[in-house]
């Protein structure tokens, strides 16, 4: 045989022999699988395989359900009753009261006017502070000062409302007003009997009350008696003064008490005729009685 019939007969059979490799082979039942991952170098770079997700997966996670309960808002404290003022009694037996309906002041200094409103709408003429308090011609000059922080002149409060009613009485900015306006107020709305002046008995009070004419009176608030002075109006007069003037609407009357109407709580009350009359005195025994 020729080299070169040898050689190509070597080739042949090392095609046929890649060929029956690449073939599938049936492997014997008896025989035992070769262990080819034992045998097989590795012969891959030493990089991390990257695992690929499938579009299932990379999905964002379900958000979590939430469960809210229903507020309920903690239940509100019953306030605790007000403690009675030092000067406020119980009626005592016999006594006699009057439907005066009961207003806190609507403005800072109005309550002279509020206490009108009361008297006028006991008899069923209803109006509100600002109505009334437009017929007082507010007087809003400043006063003169003198020394001790004393007024020295200011306005009339015999004719009209002195300062503003919505200053501060201590400054003063504002102060108040007196009977001869309510007076003429109560007549042009409805009460044409309605009277007042100074100088009233307590009697006179008394017995008003008794009557059913609720009394409209001038005090110092809280029945405080700290200190009074006198100025010069404009127009001459001269007019007594404290810087806690006040006024409240007296409506029933006992053996020893009277009760009170007062404005700047919205508050009704009991007090000792006694503590009444010293109080009512610093302003001349001021009142109006409506009828």
């Amino acid at each position: 045989m020729k080299l070169q019939t040898l050689a190509s007969v070597t080739i042949l059979g090392s095609t046929m022999a890649g060929s029956l490799m690449l073939s599938p082979v049936r492997p014997h039942p008896l025989a035992p699988a070769a262990p080819v991952a034992q045998t097989l170098a590795f012969t891959g770079t030493q990089v991390a395989i990257a695992r690929i997700k499938h579009p299932i997966e990379l999905e964002a996670p379900m958000t979590p359900t939430e469960i809210y309960e229903q507020y309920v808002p903690p239940p509100v404290p019953t306030p605790a009753p007000a403690a009675a003022a030092p000067w406020a009694w119980a009626p005592s037996a016999g006594y006699v009261t009057i439907p005066v309906p009961l207003y806190a002041q609507a403005m800072t200094l109005d309550c002279e006017t509020s206490a009108l409103r009361m008297g006028l709408a006991t008899f069923g003429h209803y109006y509100s502070d600002s109505a009334l308090f437009a017929y007082e011609s507010p007087d809003t000059r400043a006063p003169v000062m003198g020394p001790n922080h004393t007024v020295v002149q200011w306005g009339d409060p015999y004719a009209n409302f002195v300062g503003n009613v919505w200053g501060n009485d201590y400054t003063p900015t504002g102060y108040g007003v007196y009977y001869p306006v309510i007076v003429a107020i109560a007549h042009s709305h409805g009460m044409p009997n309605a009277y007042g002046g100074e100088g009233f008995a307590p009697g006179t009070v008394y017995s008003a009350l008794s009557s059913g004419h609720p009394v409209e009176i001038w005090i110092e608030t809280n029945w405080t008696r700290p200190w009074m002075g006198t100025w010069t109006a404009w127009d001459g007069r001269k007019v007594r003064y404290s810087y806690v003037e006040h006024a409240v609407i007296l409506s029933g009357v006992s053996a020893t008490q009277v009760r009170v109407n007062d404005p700047l709580h919205g508050t009704q009350y009991w007090i000792s005729k006694s503590l009444f009359e010293t109080v009512w005195r610093d302003f001349n025994n001021m009142a109006v009685i409506f009828q």
